[in-house]
């Protein structure tokens, strides 16, 4: 059974940083695509960064580049998401994701973690 369990939410004010992690189990880590997606209430699931197997690869959404940097530790089967700068605007829950295949869609991931709330105060 896949088990993807973020952590590292909480509040946090406008300019500050946070950092989010994602366990990952029952599935061969590093034979997968990972990516950090968000949803804020009343609006759809969007994509915030991507990271393939290797690291080698690395994407991000216009609206978190240059703030936010996305990396994995194959070893410990875990996916980071460092955010900078944090703005209001990225108030959400944020969710993992895996996929063997690269997309930026999230109806292309089959596995999800539970989500972590990111609120930033103004």
């Amino acid at each position: 059974q896949v088990q993807l369990i973020e952590s590292g939410g909480g509040l946090v004010q406008a300019g500050g940083s946070l950092r989010l992690a994602c366990a990952a189990s029952g599935l061969t880590f590093n034979m997968y695509g990972m990516g950090w997606f968000r949803q804020a209430p009343g609006k759809e699931r969007v994509f915030v960064a991507r990271i393939s197997s290797s690291s080698s690869n690395r994407y991000y959404a216009d609206s978190v580049t240059g703030r936010f940097t996305i990396s994995r530790d194959n070893a410990k089967n875990t996916v980071y998401l460092q955010m900078n700068n944090l703005k209001f605007e990225d108030t959400a829950v944020y969710y993992c994701a895996a996929a063997d295949h690269f997309s930026t869609s999230a109806a292309s991931y089959p596995y999800w973690g539970q989500g972590t709330q990111v609120t930033v105060s103004s």
